[in-house]
């Protein structure tokens, strides 16, 4: 029997499904000009300086996710939560408390990585260069803001200029000056590509702020209410907090730990082969998008089968382009690979095993987003904290005997494991069924849901 969806759930998923194609463009758009940074640093830079790049990038995007103190994930949940309950200044109260927040919080991130480099560096001889680690510390604040602008533009409904400045103009400038300098005979070093990489995200910071001004979007800063603000939300705040830190070290700890135990040149190789098997997930993270907002929305306005019914239609959109693209990296790996250099295509087999672990992501659908936005973030710090803590430990026993492809495994495993567990937490706690599966629960709510 076919299932029927009332016309206002119809247009509610073409409307949707619309943003999402242009949120889908966009992220294609970004994915390849990410790449095409990547590639172009790896084929215009040493392989160590490449190293240098990338234990750095992987070092700021943490950081940079400390500094946003949760409040990305925070403002998907108290925008919708202050509009719901009829308080909208509430609403920007949140906007500008976070961005304050978020602005001190990475300046002393930054001042303290740069103090602590100095005095290591004045105190004790080293056998390699640290510049790279301030070119992360002053990556930390841009990269920060530029999350948090991107989920609060997202939350008052913008698409365009929540995505377009960071996720084009941005990418599209990074490549672009890197060969113009190479073409002038200038060769980044590590510590110049962050910098570079920082400056150019500042400027397209600056474009959206203006560009938010001018469409009446709420981008200020405001240390007015901030000390309420945070006596009232600081409790969730710190989960989401400690939940975006550990997800972010999920993604990024491994580089980093292959940089500091087997050399940047290895940290080179399997940073590659990590972004590489990224994008599998770009569907999914472009849906996501555009239906955390309308995931959170109908959440708290109690009706659980719109709910169900959006969560459901995103995690078979992106599972689909997930199988799709694992079964081309199964079998064309090595030669995409070899896009960055002929030594890259050796980590064929690295991809294979981490694009596995996307491909159990992308079929458990957007737990992440249920468990951050319906009051389960406690439980998802202590899931995922758990299972990234005994991981790293795990990858850090295993790499002086089986090498990348042993952190790899380890990479696989732990991501089958946590996103099992946050699905299942989901459908028994939340109520919605994140994952492929969620569909067949869409005829029972419906009855209920429908008059008879």
């Amino acid at each position: 029997m076919r299932l029927s969806i009332p016309s206002d759930l119809s247009a509610l998923l073409r409307r949707g499904f619309w943003r999402a194609g242009a949120s889908l463009g966009i992220k294609v758009a970004t994915a390849g000009l990410t790449y095409l940074t990547f590639v172009v640093l790896a084929r215009t830079m040493t392989q160590a300086e490449y190293g240098h790049f990338a234990f750095g990038l992987a070092l700021a995007t943490v950081l940079a996710v400390a500094a946003a103190f949760g409040q990305p994930n925070a403002i998907l949940r108290f925008w919708s939560e202050s509009q719901a309950a009829g308080r909208p200044q509430d609403a920007l109260q949140a906007v500008r408390s976070g961005t304050t927040l978020i602005g001190l919080a990475a300046l002393a991130i930054t001042a303290l990585l740069s103090i602590v480099v100095f005095v290591v560096t004045g105190t004790v001889t080293l056998t390699d260069t640290t510049t790279h680690f301030y070119g992360a510390a002053f990556l930390v604040l841009p990269m920060a803001l530029a999350e948090f602008n991107s989920a609060a533009l997202r939350a008052q409904g913008s698409l365009w200029t929540a995505l377009l400045p960071r996720d084009i103009l941005w990418r599209l400038a990074m490549p672009a000056a890197t060969i113009a300098l190479f073409a002038l005979g200038i060769v980044l070093s590590g510590a110049d590509a962050l910098a570079l990489y920082s400056g150019l995200l500042f400027g397209t910071l600056a474009l959206q702020y203006g560009l938010a001004r001018r469409r009446g979007y709420e981008l200020r800063a405001g240390w007015a209410g901030t000390a309420q603000y945070w006596r009232e939300r600081g409790g969730i705040s710190r989960w989401l907090l400690l939940g975006a830190l550990i997800e972010s070290a999920a993604l990024n700890a491994d580089v980093v730990l292959v940089g500091l135990m087997a050399g940047l040149e290895s940290s080179a190789l399997y940073f590659n082969a990590l972004r590489t098997a990224g994008l599998m997930t770009l569907i999914s993270y472009a849906i996501v998008l555009v239906m955390a907002p309308v995931i959170t929305r109908h959440y708290y306005a109690g009706d659980r089968f719109k709910t169900q019914l959006v969560t459901a239609a995103g995690a078979w959109g992106g599972f689909v382009f997930a199988v799709c693209t694992f079964g081309l990296f199964v079998l064309f790996g090595s030669p995409i690979l070899s896009l960055f250099g002929p030594v890259y295509g050796d980590a064929h087999l690295i991809l294979v095993l981490l694009s596995a672990g996307l491909l159990i992501d992308a079929a458990t659908g957007p737990t992440l987003t249920l468990m951050t936005t319906t009051g389960q973030e406690r439980v998802f710090v202590y899931a995922l904290g758990a299972i990234t803590l005994a991981s790293l430990v795990v990858q850090a026993l295993i790499l002086p005997a089986y090498g990348l492809l042993g952190v790899a495994a380890v990479n696989m495993i732990a991501r089958l494991v946590s996103q099992v567990f946050m699905a299942l937490w989901c459908i028994a706690k939340v109520g919605v069924d994140p994952t492929i599966f969620g569909v067949l629960r869409l005829r029972g709510m419906n009855r209920h849901a429908q008059p008879q």
